[in-house]
């Protein structure tokens, strides 16, 4: 097989969750969601913000954006996608480096708003 060490393990699961998060949520890549479903956001009865997802198009396009708007379903795409570049693409490791140092901020971030 191949030898993993266990700090190019963590680069690899932090930049899979760093890109899996900028394709489904951020704001940034709407443009790659837009054409597939809309997003609205609504307030229930006891003042949590709910998050609507609708649809666009026929069989084809709404099975695109129901992969899109899935964490766990891009999740799996973007992981291949990274252990490969990982694998076959030695030049790709600064971006995944990269992608690992935002997706550890995030984590920080997210723990330190929820203190």
């Amino acid at each position: 097989m191949f030898d993993l060490s266990w700090i190019d393990l963590t680069i690899l699961v932090l930049a899979s969750f760093r890109l899996t998060h900028l394709i489904v949520f951020d704001e940034i890549t709407a443009f790659l969601r837009n054409p597939f479903f809309t997003v609205t956001y609504e307030t229930d009865a006891s003042g949590q913000l709910l998050r609507q997802i609708y649809f666009k198009g026929g069989k084809i396009r709404s099975w695109i954006g129901r992969l899109l708007s899935c964490y766990w379903c891009v999740g799996i795409w973007v992981a291949l996608v990274v252990v490969g570049l990982y694998l076959y693409v030695p030049a790709a490791y600064p971006l995944l480096l990269l992608l690992a140092i935002a997706g550890a901020a995030a984590v920080i971030e997210t723990k330190m708003y929820m203190s």
